[in-house]
């Protein structure tokens, strides 16, 4: 293979998959670490990646969260798929957290009106609860993250320190067998890790495209989850591998 289509494979695997390892690449073009490194600096160079310790990542500001309105849309049928199965383990008095995700947000939307506590840093779940007479609603503050409508920093995280409950409804940025569960920006992570917690049973709610992608913050180990619920178009041999971590998981067509 010419260095010039190397170069444009690489692109377009970092372009989708947000991420890349020098190790990966190496074994996948069959040439040393070394040229691969060589690579990855020659398109930094020209702007086309970001350098990371042992790989890249999209050119993008590091940290930088997709906005809501964007999110909202994405997948949006795997996600009302995902959120109607979540309802199967919600029951009468639970008190439960919900995170600032879309699929959490979905939740949200048809959630019964039933006696239930709700915890979130979620402007849309607040918004979207506000309605339910039955459902007490428990807002976390501090600073509002503009981008995906939440609360975030240290006042959320202290704020979320004050609850425990029973359930944890997440979904993340990144589901990485290796690298973990995490988030697109250092503040979410570190809600969503003070959210597991303080949560006796965390439940992550993944759409197949988050499979072995990292986001730019680890928040935990896939094997802290007690079940995961994705679609059908998820990696069969990839959700073996997670139910090899004692984690239960869910398919919905």
């Amino acid at each position: 293979m010419l260095m010039a289509d190397r170069h444009r494979r690489i692109v377009e695997l970092v372009e989708r998959e947000g991420s890349v390892r020098v190790s990966e690449l190496s074994e996948l073009f069959q040439v040393t670490e070394e040229t691969i490194r060589r690579d990855l600096d020659k398109l930094e160079s020209e702007g086309k990646v970001l350098r990371t310790h042992g790989g890249a990542v999209r050119n993008e500001e590091p940290g930088l969260e997709i906005p809501v309105s964007e999110r909202e849309i994405e997948r949006i049928e795997q996600k009302r798929k995902i959120a109607e199965k979540a309802m199967e383990w919600i029951e009468v008095g639970d008190q439960i957290m919900l995170d600032a995700s879309t699929t959490a947000w979905q939740m949200a939307k048809i959630l019964p009106d039933i006696p239930l506590t709700v915890v979130t840093n979620s402007v849309k779940v607040v918004m979207e609860l506000a309605g339910k007479d039955n459902i007490q609603v428990i807002s976390v503050g501090g600073n509002l993250a503009v981008r995906s409508l939440s609360f975030v920093g240290p006042l959320a995280e202290r704020s979320l320190d004050s609850y425990h409950v029973g359930k944890l409804f997440m979904s993340c940025g990144g589901c990485h067998l290796e690298y973990g569960i995490s988030e697109t920006t250092e503040e979410q992570a570190r809600v969503k890790a003070k959210m597991i917690a303080n949560s006796d049973e965390l439940i992550l709610l993944v759409d197949s495209s988050k499979f072995q992608k990292r986001a730019f913050t680890k928040i935990a180990p896939v094997r802290v989850a007690d079940m995961l619920i994705t679609d059908a178009e998820a990696d069969p041999g990839i959700v073996e591998q997670i139910e090899a971590l004692s984690v239960s998981v869910h398919r919905v067509e």
